[in-house]
């Protein structure tokens, strides 16, 4: 028998990412991370089959996410990353004279953003 576990679906031999149940009482399909092993009433799905669902008329999907995926980002992280991009290209006069308030530290050489280069203690 393989160690990977494959899809469910007929003709398919892709690797399974996901298992499908479903809860009758409630008129709900549940897909999921990959089962830790195979149950005898749930589906394992690939990849490609596990976005594709659908769920008959009257029943809900619902999607549980992977906690080992990676996630996607967010509008914070996208402002974020956009401010950082705005600060590095600021002119240095600018940054200076924003900066300059902030440099108590004699080691300090520079500032960019959040980072600091310091002169060496040698020197």
């Amino acid at each position: 028998m393989s160690p990977v576990r494959r899809c469910s679906r007929t003709a398919c031999g892709r690797p399974a990412v996901a298992t499908l149940t479903y809860v009758y009482a409630d008129s709900t399909a549940v897909l999921g991370p990959l089962a830790t092993y195979a149950e005898p009433h749930c589906y394992d799905l690939c990849a490609e089959h596990s976005e594709r669902l659908t769920a008959p008329r009257g029943w809900e999907v619902v999607r549980l996410l992977d906690a080992s995926a990676p996630a996607r980002p967010s509008g914070d992280d996208l402002e974020a990353l956009a401010d950082a991009v705005r600060e590095a290209a600021r002119p240095r006069e600018r940054a200076a004279e924003a900066g300059g308030a902030r440099r108590a530290d004699p080691m300090e050489v520079a500032r960019r953003g959040h980072l600091r280069v310091l002169r060496s203690p040698d020197n």
